[in-house]
């Protein structure tokens, strides 16, 4: 568990009791979209003209699933508070090991909110949208 997960430097589970949750791999190592190619479509030609030697890709959004573990009801909400505050920051930059050394720079929207938490308030899921404005940066 430890180590699976770090986000602003920090190990995830051990600082917030956060750990991937469902279709998180495949959200965050998805692939990159394109800015459309230039064009041009002239009626005195057939078909239209596609520049494609400077293609260059878009930024993305993509929605993360974040599970909150605690040891009580109290530990839970301290460390669901901790976790909330620290994507407030703006600025969230996740490595995940498994997938090698890219360290994924994103912006926290707060949008697309959804949140639940288990009848013994001691284990929730939360998921929401994140910006990457430069998906070919993921260097540290």
């Amino acid at each position: 568990m430890t180590g699976d997960l770090i986000i602003n430097g920090k190990d995830a589970f051990i600082t917030w009791g956060v750990r991937m949750g469902d279709g998180f791999l495949d959200a965050i190592d998805g692939f990159n979209e394109m800015k459309d190619y230039i064009e041009n479509e002239s009626r005195i030609e057939h078909g239209k003209r596609m520049i494609t030697d400077n293609a260059r890709v878009a930024s993305r959004e993509i929605a993360l699933q974040f599970t909150i573990e605690g040891s009580s009801e109290s530990d839970y909400r301290a460390k669901k508070k901790a976790f909330q505050a620290e994507l407030e920051k703006g600025t969230v930059k996740i490595n995940v090991p498994s997938l090698g050394n890219e360290v994924y720079k994103l912006v926290y929207l707060g949008k697309s909110l959804s949140y639940g938490m288990n009848l013994a308030r001691c284990f929730g899921k939360v998921s929401s949208k994140f910006c990457e404005p430069n998906p070919t940066d993921r260097s540290e």
